[in-house]
């Protein structure tokens, strides 16, 4: 169980770095203030560092949550091992979905749920009522722990709003000028701040400074503070007006390494405190002479951390930050959600979302009537963005240097205090609403956005609940399985979680590779006529290329009766859609970066999108009523009429095919042919809509089999005379652009 209680430690070190490297990334990286290597690289070093200053937090896992005194050593190891097991597949999961949760919720949830198990069992057994179980269950820590928790949300989300408020006022959008007068002045007090919470105070937790030297820290700290202000606010001074080096760009630098080091202080013990605490239980049970009956009161005890193991598992988190692409997908849903510009959203709106941006517009209404004009005018004044030609995500940062300064520096002090404090504060909670709460105060979240910002926030914080209910039940029924089955039932639960991690790493990397390939140059560099000509063929080469299969698919199952297969339809349908939408959704930018020559090309782009919009919609009311007619158990399809549909799902695909390969290699010189064999392949829709008025009059005894059967020749109808009509306006473009070039 020690052994296995390792090898898992060493994954969740890789889980746990890859769902919270969002806490000290998304600040750097979204603001794009250094390059990524000098980021990852910065980040390392304060990760490296702050493992070694994580020995005081250490002790949470061992008695934080419950009373290792009621507990038999061999109880209190079933309690470990539930806990990493359900620890490993939990953050696993949301790291598939690319939504950052809290490592920290999770194992108090986890060691509280396995506790409670093993404490009820032991009660039932004893026939003593359930009241006893508190007495097992260190409920005074707890609470202070989970009240510690959710009330980082509170102060993290309106420190951060106040604070990014007060900075935007001082410095507006337009801040390179400001930082010539104040920026010396903000550098030291950001850097001060840093300073002392991070290194001043957190080398009360470092297993090997010695006790004078924390002393003479704590009783000269005014002095500290006095000097490091001083000589901080001349070097950003220096910095800023002299070597002309933005001193936004230091501070998100240090701010990064502190962020980084924090978060290692006061998160490591989610991955590896469960472990050495079994190690230290280990190490007792062994000095007592390994009896059955021994009691683990002696964990209560102080014991230091094994500096070799914390510096181990430092260099583990490092190469996880190095390597781990699930790591970069959950960074991604953070900095999307504070951006500051307009784009694609992820999340969709809630009724919820709508409320609050409702009443906030309101209650903004009211408040504009007390404030009077003129405040209210300055006021928007320094928040007016400077005018610049709108850019894509993928160009510009997602927020500016001050908004990633005031981040990391409000970010690493909340999270300092409660590590000093022996909290483990949810870094996850803290460093994401102080993002949300700087991101409303800067006014991010516009109309044009804030109900879909509003709903990837309450996605997130949901997501946070869920952690605490899964983490709480999971470990629960897993610590109970194992007391009752023992070590056949750790080795199978072992064995369960390695098949669900690599089925998991394998459907990640199949998603990457999709999105990889669906990865198309930004459309805001589309800027020549032909650029456009080509972008839009490969546009429709892949539409047209995927509603071939699909619409293969759902005819095949659908004769077959194939349930299953058509809800994966549905699913290729989702992707299809989001895809097209997508391309609809950069048309703004598209027509933005056109050069003046080029501009007429707009409406031609436009209406190729338009053209592929309606095929998706056609195929999509195909799939749809194809897997509500065999999900509600209707009568199958009769065999001549399975056969039709096969008959114009051939010729199709052989004419989607044509299109495919014709326009995937931009070769259009048989287009003038297809578009006669798809005109031809209408007619013979046509005929086969006759045939079946025909069968209504004479054999058909279904109207369900009617009524799904004409709305399938009727979409397929639609669905050619959609690609008709695209294809007829791609050749005369393409050659109204060829007579002008020659």
């Amino acid at each position: 169980m020690l052994v296995a209680l390792f090898v898992l430690a060493v994954i969740d070190l890789v889980v746990g770095v890859s769902n919270d490297a969002v806490n000290f990334l998304n600040s750097a990286i979204g603001s794009k203030a250094v390059s990524m290597k000098t980021i990852m690289i910065v980040a390392s070093a304060g990760i490296a560092f702050g493992a070694i200053f994580s020995s005081g937090m250490m002790e949470v896992a061992r008695k934080g949550i419950f009373n290792p005194d009621q507990f038999y050593f061999q109880e209190i190891m079933i309690v470990f091992i539930a806990v990493m097991i359900t620890d490993i597949l939990l953050l696993d999961l949301f790291n598939s979905l690319g939504m950052p949760t809290s490592t920290t919720v999770s194992i108090v949830f986890e060691l509280l749920g396995s506790a409670v198990a093993i404490a009820s069992i032991k009660v039932f057994e004893k026939g003593d009522g359930f009241q006893e179980v508190l007495n097992y269950i260190n409920t005074t820590k707890a609470f202070e722990i989970i009240r510690g928790i959710f009330v980082s949300v509170i102060v993290a989300f309106s420190v951060g709003a106040i604070i990014q408020y007060i900075s935007r006022l001082i410095f507006t959008f337009d801040y390179e000028k400001k930082l010539k007068t104040v920026g010396g002045l903000f550098g030291g007090i950001a850097i001060t701040a840093i300073s002392y919470f991070i290194l001043f105070k957190g080398l009360k937790g470092v297993s090997f400074i010695t006790e004078d030297t924390l002393n003479w820290v704590n009783n000269n700290t005014m002095l500290l503070l006095l000097v490091s202000f001083v000589v901080w606010t001349l070097v950003s001074y220096l910095l800023q007006n002299v070597m002309k080096i933005n001193i936004l760009v230091v501070i998100i630098v240090i701010g990064t390494f502190g962020l980084a080091m924090a978060f290692a202080g006061n998160d490591l013990v989610n991955f590896i405190g469960v472990p050495l605490a079994a190690f230290n239980s280990f190490q007792i049970w062994v000095r007592e002479g390994m009896p059955s009956d021994l009691t683990m009161g002696a964990l209560a005890q102080k014991v230091p951390a094994n500096t070799y193991m914390l510096f181990l598992a430092g260099v583990i988190m490092v190469i996880t930050l190095w390597f781990s692409k699930k790591a970069r997908a959950v960074v991604e849903t953070g900095v999307n959600l504070a951006r500051q510009n307009d784009g694609a959203e992820r999340f969709e709106p809630n009724y919820l979302s709508r409320m609050v941006v409702r009443g906030t517009v309101n209650l903004s209404k009211g408040i504009g009537y007390v404030i009077p004009n003129s405040i209210s005018k300055k006021i928007d004044a320094r928040f007016a963005e400077p005018k610049k030609k709108p850019a894509k995500d993928e160009e510009a940062p997602a927020f500016d240097l001050v908004r990633a300064a005031v981040n990391l520096v409000v970010a690493s002090i909340l999270i300092s205090i409660g590590t000093l404090l022996k909290l483990p504060l949810s870094t996850t909670y803290v460093t994401f609403m102080v993002a949300m709460g700087s991101s409303l105060a800067d006014r991010a979240w516009g109309r044009e956005s804030a109900v879909y910002r509003v709903a990837g926030v309450f996605n997130v914080i949901g997501g946070w609940f869920v952690t605490a209910l899964v983490a709480f039940v999971a470990a629960s029924l897993f610590a109970t399985i194992i007391y009752f089955g023992e070590m056949i039932a750790i080795v199978a639960m072992l064995i369960i979680a390695g098949l669900l991690l690599f089925r998991s790493y394998v459907a990640h990397k199949r998603s990457e590779k999709e999105k990889e390939a669906n990865r198309k140059f930004d459309r805001a560099d589309l800027i020549t006529i032909n650029e456009i000509i080509n972008e839009s063929s490969d546009n429709i080469s892949s539409v047209i290329s995927k509603v071939n299969r699909l619409y293969t698919g759902v005819i095949d199952n659908l004769g077959l009766q194939e349930l299953g297969n058509l809800k994966k339809n549905k699913k290729a349908l989702n992707k299809l859609e989001e895809e097209v939408d997508g391309l609809k959704s950069d048309v703004f930018y598209f027509i933005k970066s056109l050069d003046d020559t080029s501009v007429e090309a707009s409406k031609f782009y436009i209406l190729i999108l338009d053209y592929l919009q309606d095929m998706v919609q056609s195929i999509g009311f195909i799939t749809k009523n194809s897997y509500s007619h065999v999900n509600n158990n209707h009568k199958n399809l009769k065999f001549n009429q399975i056969r039709d549909l096969k008959s114009i799902d051939k010729e199709l695909q052989v004419l989607f095919d044509e299109i495919s390969v014709s326009f995937g290699k931009e070769e259009f010189n048989d287009v003038s042919t297809i578009i006669l064999k798809h005109k031809q392949l209408q007619d013979h829709v046509a005929v086969l809509i006759q045939k079946q008025i025909d069968r209504i009059r004479t054999t058909e005894t279904s109207p369900k089999n009617t009524k799904l059967y004409f709305s399938l020749l009727l979409e397929t109808k639609d669905l050619i005379g959609a690609t008709i009509n695209l294809l007829e306006m791609f050749k005369e473009f393409h050659d109204d652009y060829r007579k002008i070039v020659r």
